[in-house]
């Protein structure tokens, strides 16, 4: 088959490549040009350094300055200082023009005299009177980060850029430098596509790595020697990553690496939009979807795609939902892969029995309830449940049972545990869509598992667990007073 078809599903469209964007974030060039300041206050100040910092020449057009501004003047000369009033010809040849107005009057003007000058305008703290906005901003330049809550939430944005702060090294400066210095030496030693990309994914490895001061330009460009030498044209491989349950935030960082080294993302029906605006914008994504009791793609065609990109050269990406290794048929993707020489690695995700026990508030192997888990399909190829189950050992109440993809058997898996001796007032739970904004539980016992079902209703993907552990699980609603606490023998369904 044509490994660039987009294969069928009755999935709803996919919302664009590029979520909206309040702001388009642009990185400006100031060096050398002139850049208007209107103002001689501390926000002045702050706006005429970052300014000055971006190599512009400055105009300070103010009548009194405040010491922040005094001392700036006197330590930098790329300021010039004009102690009249601003007027429509200091606009001439600017690039930029910032004022700090008193009220909406001088805005207006400032604004007015910018716009019919053709000068991109800002008026501190008056959005109304702002073409563009500044961001909060980490510095490790030339890697410039910027945080814009569109005027929503200026602390929001500084407790972002602290965290961004904590994650990226202050080497990353001298990395990026390095980068910029050896990128032309680069280009002209290694050819475009897979090689050149695997220098730069071995560079950005090394300057995350445990010891990121400790390498020189000559042994890079050795490095990029060995690569030209190299036969790249059949360098692709395949990894598995797993989705997680659909929080984009439950994601491993290995696996956000992979998804943005990604040529190409064929992912499961499951995987939610979150987790697909982590991956690279240049990657194909490709719809592989296979739902129980919907329209699916074959996993002979998946296979031959994976196949046929890898040996174009691409590097794939096989995004599961939760962990593949978990219920995910990378057994058979692994073995068909390594038949046709293909490399292959997989990126474990977090299973959706892990995420149901934390939004329950539960421990699956609680040692006063449990000495054990197990995740059991209840699902097989013929879309019943499964032939050689053990039922009286799944029916030992000292065991805890996750039944995976057993929505459409629910009714048969209470009737085979009841039958295998278990009491039908062992606590049970139910949840679909785990940790998404569509998640549903159901607190009860194993005797109303069929109902539980019926109300929740089976067009997410169903798990439902079984054992003493389940005693203690949450509802997890956030208005105490609308629900009351869980019985036994009184279940019910909750939206959360």
């Amino acid at each position: 088959m044509d490994a660039l078809q987009l294969l069928p599903s009755d999935r709803n469209a996919r919302p664009a490549r590029m979520a909206p964007l309040a702001k388009l974030p642009v990185f400006w060039a100031l060096e050398g040009k002139r850049a208007i300041v209107a103002g001689g206050s501390d926000a002045a100040a702050w706006k005429a350094e970052l300014l000055a910092a971006c190599g512009a020449e400055v105009h300070v057009y103010a009548g009194e300055l405040n010491d922040t501004f005094a001392t700036l003047m006197q330590d930098d000369g790329r300021f010039r200082h004009h102690k009249e009033h601003w007027s429509t010809s200091a606009f001439e040849g600017a690039a930029i023009a910032i004022a700090d107005c008193e009220d909406d009057e001088a805005a207006a003007a400032f604004f007015d005299a910018a716009c019919s000058a053709g000068v991109p305008v800002n008026v501190i703290d008056n959005p109304k009177y702002c073409q563009f906005q500044f961001g909060s901003i980490v510095n490790r330049s030339p890697v410039v980060v910027a945080i814009s809550t569109d005027g929503a939430a200026p602390i929001l944005a500084q407790a972002i850029r602290r965290r961004i702060e904590t994650l990226l090294p202050p080497s990353l400066k001298s990395w990026a430098a390095l980068a910029h210095s050896i990128r032309d030496k680069v280009n002209a030693r290694v050819s475009p596509g897979a090689p050149r990309r695997a220098f730069w994914e071995n560079f950005v490895d090394r300057a995350f790595g445990a010891a990121p001061e400790a390498e020189t330009e000559a042994g890079l460009l050795a490095d990029a020697g060995r690569i030209a030498t190299k036969n790249t044209s059949s360098s692709g491989r395949v990894t598995l990553v797993g989705a997680g349950p659909g929080d984009a935030e439950l994601l491993t960082l290995k696996a956000v690496r992979a998804l943005q080294a990604a040529d190409v993302i064929l992912f499961d029906d499951l995987v939610s939009d979150e987790v697909l605006e982590l991956a690279r914008r240049e990657a194909k994504r490709m719809l592989v979807g296979k739902r129980g009791g919907r329209t699916s793609c074959k996993q002979e065609d998946i296979n031959a795609m994976m196949i046929q990109l890898a040996k174009a050269g691409k590097r794939v990406v096989r995004l599961k939902s939760g962990d593949p290794m978990i219920f995910g048929r990378a057994g058979e993707e692994i073995a068909c892969l390594e038949r046709q020489g293909i490399p292959v690695d997989v990126v474990p995700g977090i299973t959706s029995a892990s995420a149901m026990a934390a939004r329950l508030g539960v421990s699956l192997t609680h040692r006063d309830h449990a000495q054990a888990v197990r995740f059991v399909t209840g699902h097989s190829r013929l879309g019943d449940l499964p032939e050689h189950l053990d039922w009286q050992n799944l029916a030992e109440p000292r065991t805890t049972t996750i039944f995976y993809m057993g929505g459409r058997t629910a009714g048969q898996i209470c009737a085979r545990l009841l039958a295998a001796g278990m009491d039908s007032a062992t606590p049970a739970v139910v949840m679909s869509a785990v940790t998404r904004s569509d998640e549903r539980r159901w607190i009860g016992t194993v005797g109303d598992l069929a109902d539980a079902v019926e109300r929740i209703g089976v067009d997410n993907p169903i798990l439902i667990g079984v054992g003493q552990a389940f005693s203690e699980a949450r509802s997890g609603v956030e208005s105490p007073a609308r629900w009351p606490a869980p019985e036994w023998g009184q279940p019910r369904a909750l939206a959360v």
